[in-house]
């Protein structure tokens, strides 16, 4: 999806300021990488591994302010090696 695509939806969606929940998964050796940034940031955060224990799934959710700051996020966390964002 476009930047421009998801910054209408988010628009469409939320009135800022507003609570967002990032949806992450990645494998369970590199959770830390995601951990920290997240808490640096002061996320509310719930970890839930798979069946196999192979990956988590990381929930993080914070009031933000702006589509601008969501998106920042998502930028920041997008140089991590093997994340998937939901």
């Amino acid at each position: 999806m476009s930047d421009e695509k998801f910054r209408s939806l988010l628009d469409e969606s939320y009135r800022w300021p507003d609570f967002y929940e990032f949806k992450f998964i990645v494998k369970t050796e590199d959770k830390d990488q995601i951990l920290v940034h997240l808490d640096a940031h002061k996320f509310t955060i719930v970890q839930k591994p798979s069946g196999k224990g192979n990956y988590v799934s990381i929930s993080a959710r914070k009031l933000m302010k702006s589509t601008d700051e969501v998106i920042e996020v998502y930028k920041s966390m997008s140089g991590i090696k093997g994340l998937i964002s939901l």
